[in-house]
């Protein structure tokens, strides 16, 4: 196998067992607050939030942690995730990637 195959499948299995470190219904309680902008199914009806449902879970812990550390900022986003803890950074993520994509 050629070094850059044996890399990519490395870091596919990497990213893999990132998504699965979220508890799922623990996310799904801890998500309720996500409901107001967000939608109760991840699918937001304003078109100014972006909808969740079926979005990648390491995508989403990239983005909440960039809230935390204030590298991405939005007033309403940035003390949402401010209140989560890292569990519950891994949860909500992997709550909303296991829910079905708008279409």
């Amino acid at each position: 196998m050629k070094r850059t195959a044996m890399v990519s499948l490395l870091v596919l299995g990497l990213g893999a067992g990132l998504a699965e470190a979220g508890d799922i219904e623990a996310g799904k309680v801890r998500a309720q607050a996500c409901a107001g902008c967000h939608g109760k199914d991840g699918k937001a009806q304003n078109p100014e939030w972006p909808n969740l449902a079926g979005q990648n879970a390491n995508y989403i812990v990239r983005q909440l942690k960039a809230f935390q550390a204030g590298t991405r900022k939005n007033e309403l986003m940035s003390p949402m995730a401010q209140s989560l803890n890292d569990q519950d950074v891994e949860n909500v993520a992997a709550y909303f990637s296991s829910l079905k994509a708008c279409e």
